[in-house]
């Protein structure tokens, strides 16, 4: 009896199918082109993990299914190698971040090589090689030309011990990602992209797409668009006012407080007017030691100091505490809001921390108008306005627009939208990154590198450990900073610091189409043919900020001409977690990480994708468990065996009606493509597996099968385990790769479950006969007969002693 020996027949076809480009998609093909996308790896020095052998497998199990179908299929690989994570364990492990890089990826392609996908390798790209940076940069300088790009001055998170500035995700709890550090704030000039410009299109855009609810949400609540106006309140005894921002501005007869921003640029302009000074500088100071998304965080507890200083609401005449708070931030809104805790969860915790009265302003449709003490208060979506002057009586929704009527006649608001997203930081102060294509001049200012300059080239140095000033380590190379302005073409200096790893993974896509393009970073015409992306998947973790830059970068080279689509994904789709088997998220520091290379090693490729793929729901995240996987391998020697240990004889059976055809068989087979190919394109693939094992179960029952019904079943396996059923499919006496073979259709008149008629005896006698479907069980047909109408007479205050059942003929029901 032969088995499967995968550590032969694995390596043999993936060499082979290497060898016949069998994978390699063409531009202009005749026929119906498909562009599948998953998110390119970060080559880190771990290698790959169990979770990117979810998400790459599932699309590889779509790609091969549509080159089966037709479709000219592009489904690209590359690495996305630039950033931190790669520039701390270069200087972690002594060695150049270039070699890292290198050595990191051959690992990885290693890996995805030994998994059997069907990569083009021939469209392989690098974020980190010139070639491909030489576009990033040049996309970089056309948001300089349309004013998208500028400089500005702003506060950012602090490393003391690294001196390096900080992007929000490089910091982890408050502390330095790369050291552990307690991170400061600290002003800084940054390269900026105006992405806040394309805000309402970034939403819009999205009635346009295929997207997972949830995905979308994501994308809406970043952005973060809301209606709203600008209320202007006097500061007592001063000539100053200030500016809050309010959706709600109904509720303002019930506004008891004003929270500042600690570091609000009128605080920092006005310091020496609060009375408190002293302890609002020392506020300040402990401010500036957290995060924004520290700051922001749910659950935390609320602080405040009071500035000694009061507004006036000009509605109530009441004078309002001005606080400064850590939860509102200076880039949110004015940096200003308005405390009303009767209808604000948020301002509710605050004042019950620092002891501030409590109005209520508006009831809920049950009527309670009593003082709100505890910390279920509602923030209605519905209601009627009480304690408003005259707002009281009328619908929130009403009395929020007349309000806003009336704001704006008295001069004290103005009407606004406002967003939450904010313009994009997109300077670093790193080494490892793509240097960003200015240079600084004392006469002509900042200039761009002329576009025949690109790329420029990092530097090869030794050293690239932060300065002691905070400046990117490449202000340090003093023979590379030092350079000729190509304006007037004097002394000037080049720009030092470099772009974020996100830079070269906003456009990826877009260069997989035209890889080894030096005049442009895609040929027109070749993005024509292949845009938009048909599916892209990725992690839920990527579905807000690398889904919206590179949906960002995608709309703006889209307005001047240079892509076909505003939309670059038709479709997106997110895969769950893989989760150790004790349920925790993978880490290296707990020790849980599972090596692909472990499992492929032990079982095999195609037992690894198996198991993946039939785990659980794709969207959902779901726990390794090692057990399992020995339930996949057993399911491959079965179907192993359907074409090695049994006799296959040539007959058809597609129209069901062979006599060489077990009973069933052909139908189950039908019914076994139509799940398989529906599945699958529906994200599925555990379902599709488990019809396909109920399929070699049943077939596995008899000595002689159907050669075609065979190849069928091999078809359709062969996207999940490709080297098992493209060995098969040889053995069997194919010569043509199986992936070269057109999908097999389902017989629409196979897949109808066939029905016989039952007779019901009761006693011997016949009483009613009843159409079922075959195969029905004794406990089924039982339940039925009962239900009958000519039955139930027949057993009124009868005692059911005994069943006789013969299937798919009759039951007989014994009564006493």
């Amino acid at each position: 009896m032969s088995k499967y020996d995968f550590k032969t027949i694995e390596p043999k076809w993936q060499k082979r199918w290497e060898e016949q480009e069998l994978y390699k998609a063409e531009d202009f093909s005749k026929k119906p082109k498909w562009f599948t996308l998953v998110e390119f790896p970060y080559p880190s020095g771990a290698g790959l993990h169990v979770g990117h052998v979810r998400s790459y497998t599932a699309l590889d199990v779509v790609s091969r299914k549509l080159r089966m179908q037709g479709y000219n299929v592009l489904y690209p690989i590359g690495w996305d190698a630039f950033g931190l994570p790669t520039e701390n364990y270069a200087i972690k492990n002594k060695i150049h971040p270039r070699v890292a890089t290198e050595q990191n990826i051959a690992t990885f392609k290693r890996q995805l090589k030994s998994l059997g996908l069907s990569y083009d390798w021939s469209r392989e790209i690098d974020t980190t090689e010139p070639g491909y940076y030489k576009w990033t940069q040049w996309l970089f300088l056309q948001f300089l030309k349309h004013d998208l790009a500028y400089k500005k001055k702003m506060s950012i998170n602090w490393c003391p011990k690294c001196k390096i500035g900080l992007a929000n995700e490089e910091v982890v709890n408050g502390r330095c990602e790369r050291c552990g550090t307690l991170t400061e704030k600290k002003e800084m000039e940054q390269w900026m992209l105006a992405i806040t410009k394309y805000a309402d299109r970034l939403i819009e855009g999205l009635d346009t797409v295929d997207y997972l609810e949830r995905i979308k949400s994501q994308q809406v609540n970043w952005i973060g668009r809301s209606e709203g106006i600008n209320i202007k309140y006097e500061i007592e005894n001063t000539d100053k006012q200030i500016s809050v921002y309010t959706t709600r501005p109904d509720t303002n007869f019930g506004a008891t407080f004003i929270v500042m921003a600690p570091d609000l640029e009128f605080v920092k302009n006005n310091l020496d007017a609060f009375p408190n000074q002293e302890e609002v500088k020392k506020y300040i100071e402990a401010t500036g030691k957290k995060t924004d998304l520290e700051r922001i965080a749910e659950g935390r507890k609320k602080t405040g100091v009071f500035t000694g200083l009061y507004a006036i609401n000009k509605l109530t005449d009441k004078k309002m505490p001005i606080y400064l708070s850590d939860f509102v931030l200076a880039t949110v809104g004015t940096g200003v809001v308005v405390g009303v805790p009767g209808h604000d969860m948020r301002d509710f915790e605050f004042a019950v921390e620092i002891g501030l009265e409590i109005i209520r302003v508006v009831i809920g449709n049950d009527g309670d108008t009593s003082l709100i003490t505890r910390k279920e208060q509602v923030q209605e979506d519905a209601g009627t306005m009480i304690n408003s002057g005259f707002l009281d009586g009328l619908d929130i929704h009403e009395a929020k627009e007349k309000i806003k009527d009336y704001l704006e006649e008295k001069g004290w608001g103005k009407r606004v939208i406002n967003y939450k997203l904010r313009d994009w930081v997109f300077s670093r102060q790193h080494y490892w990154g793509e240097p960003i294509p200015v240079v600084h001049c004392e006469l002509c200012g900042t200039v761009p590198v002329p576009e025949d300059q690109l790329p420029v080239e990092l530097p090869a140095v030794e050293s690239y450990e932060p300065t002691d000033t905070g400046e990117s380590p490449l202000a340090k190379i003093t023979e590379w900073v030092n350079t000729v302005c190509p304006v007037c073409e004097g002394p000037a200096k080049r720009e030092t610091d470099t772009m974020p790893n996100w830079a070269g993974s906003s456009w990826y896509f877009l260069r997989y189409i035209d890889p080894y393009n030096n005049k442009a970073f895609a040929d027109s015409e070749k993005l024509k043919y292949w845009m938009q992306v048909d599916l892209y998947n990725g992690g839920m973790e990527h579905t807000t900020l690398h889904l919206l830059y590179s949906r960002f970068w995608n709309m703006f080279l889209f307005d001047i001409g240079l892509v076909p689509t505003s939309e670059p994904y038709a479709r997106r789709r997110s895969h769950g977690m893989v989760l150790a088997e004790d349920g925790k998220k993978m880490s290296k520091s707990l020790g849980n990480v599972i090596n692909p290379d472990d499992v492929v090693n032990a079982y095999g490729a195609d037992t690894l994708r198996l198991y993946e793929m039939f785990m659980g729901p794709f969207d959902q995240a779901i726990p390794w468990d090692t057990k399992s996987i020995s339930g996949m391998s057993r399911f491959l020697s079965k179907a192993w065996d359907l074409a090695t240990e049994k006799t296959l004889t040539d007959c058809e059976v597609g129209v069901g009606q062979c006599n060489c055809a077990p009973v069933g068989l052909p139908q189950l087979l039908h019914k076994t493509i139509k799940k398989v190919t529906e599945d699958i394109e529906e994200f599925r693939f555990n379902t599709a597996i488990s019809q396909m094992m109920i399929f070699v179960n049943f077939a596995s029952k008899f000595d002689s099968l159907p050669k075609p019904a065979v190849e069928k079943f091999l078809q359709i396996l062969s996207p999940f385990a490709p080297h098992m059923a493209e060995e098969l499919w040889s053995l069997i006496g194919n010569n043509e790769s199986i992936f070269l073979q057109k999908w097999p259709e389902y017989n629409s008149a196979l897949i109808k479950d066939e029905l016989v008629n039952l007779v019901v005896q009761i006693n011997g006698k016949v009483r009613e006969t009843i159409e079922v479907e075959v195969g029905i069980s004794e406990e089924a047909a039982q339940k039925i007969a009962l239900e009958q109408e000519k039955i139930k007479p027949w057993l009124e205050g009868k005692e059911i002693i005994k069943v006789i059942f013969v299937p798919d003929k009759l039951i007989n029901i014994v009564v006493r």
